[in-house]
């Protein structure tokens, strides 16, 4: 058996690798390890079983990479654990379709631990226009700032288990992926949120692009931003819905009328028969617009949203309705809606009348929605994600 021994500062690596050989080869299997503490030098993982405990910042300056087919797990009865790249900071976790990066808790419980939370400096749109803010995942770091481009690292193949952990403040919250003023230099590509307590993946801002993501089984929103999210490059996004689940996406703009918004194509929205929202509401909604959301959407498949309340596209507000609906700041074509689903309604019981503008709302029989190909990255205890 060999044992290596790296010691930082304020990380602590821990790896030992056994050689199929009784070390006769020299050759050595996966590492295994803890990881925690302020990442402060730059830091290459090789493929192992790792422990993660508490809150591993990835500092300004410093990359840390981990190779396909590793495996990291928290523990909840430990504390708070979330893996944080800081602004400036880069985390690369390539996985590949046979051998994804898998973050997971050793309960299987939703809401066990943070996910992942990426932070950058590109611009932002906050409440009132600002142009920056401070993060609701309790550790209170700022966003927002005025480099579109900037560069976060690389997220690819990449599966979070039971995050969505809920602070004991009662206010914050962190979700499966969390996605703080990212730039269009930042890769994310075949993700997995699966069976998270919050969203399983929310944009704060930014300009990055994500493609290929499967959002699976999370209580609240499957895809949610705000603070003038426009990511221009997003295809295929596909939502299950099953047991507990709000919105397939909620989309909001921190009340600002606005004249930005991202672009999606390939978007399946699916909730399973008897999923309830958190709180029991009848507003069972697969898309929902308020507080001055937008975005234009195409090729939208919508299945399962059948219960009393439920619709397709939700407008929530009369000010959501005058200045994105009316001024062609929403456009959702080739939406094919299944199972008898109304096609929009709004929040306010009638309170306002929703009328598309011509070309804004096409509707479709032949829409696919998301094209996703199944491998180990979207398969949980031998059952494929993609219903």
């Amino acid at each position: 058996m060999k044992k290596l021994l790296f010691s930082l500062s304020i990380l602590s690596l821990v790896f030992t690798g056994c050689s199929t050989d009784d070390d006769e080869t020299g050759s050595t299997g996966p590492v295994t390890g803890e990881i925690t503490g302020d990442i402060t030098t730059t830091q290459n993982l090789p493929v192992g079983e790792y422990t993660l405990k508490g809150i591993v910042r990835v500092k300004t300056g410093v990359t840390l990479t981990i190779a396909a087919g590793s495996k990291i797990t928290a523990d909840a009865t430990n504390g708070v654990d979330a893996l944080v790249c800081e602004n400036g900071g880069t985390l690369n976790l390539i996985g590949t379709a046979a051998e994804p990066i898998i973050l997971t808790e050793v309960s299987q419980t939703p809401g066990s631990w943070g996910g992942i939370i990426m932070y950058g400096d590109a611009p932002i749109v906050g409440a009132s226009g600002v142009t920056s803010a401070t993060s609701e995942d309790g550790l209170n770091l700022p966003y927002g700032g005025s480099n579109p481009t900037h560069n976060g690292g690389t997220l690819k193949y990449v599966r979070v288990e039971y995050a969505g952990k809920k602070i004991t403040d009662g206010t914050s919250e962190m979700n499966g992926f969390s996605f703080y003023s990212l730039g269009s230099g930042t890769t994310l590509d075949h993700l997995v949120a699966y069976k998270g307590a919050d969203d399983g993946y929310e944009f704060y801002g930014g300009t990055v692009s994500a493609t290929n993501l499967i959002s699976y089984g999370n209580f609240d929103d499957s895809f949610d931003w705000q603070d003038g999210w426009k990511g221009q490059s997003n295809s295929d996004w596909y939502a299950y819905q099953v047991g507990t689940g709000n919105f397939g996406m909620e989309i909001e703009a921190k009340s600002y009328n606005n004249n930005f918004w991202p672009v999606i194509s390939n978007i399946t929205l699916k909730r399973a028969a008897g999923t309830l929202t958190e709180s029991n509401s009848i507003e069972y909604d697969a898309i929902q617009f308020k507080k001055q959301g937008n975005g234009d959407f195409s090729n939208i498949l919508i299945e399962g949203y059948t219960d009393a309340g439920a619709t397709a596209v939700r407008i929530q507000d009369a000010a959501t309705n005058t200045d994105q609906v009316n001024a062609s700041k929403i456009k959702l074509t080739n939406v094919k809606i299944n199972n008898g689903t109304s096609q929009f309604a709004d929040g306010a019981n009638g309170a306002f009348t929703i009328t598309f503008p011509t070309g804004q709302y096409t509707t479709s029989t032949t829409a696919t929605g998301a094209s996703l190909t199944n491998g180990a990255w979207s398969t949980v205890n031998g059952v494929s994600l993609i219903q």
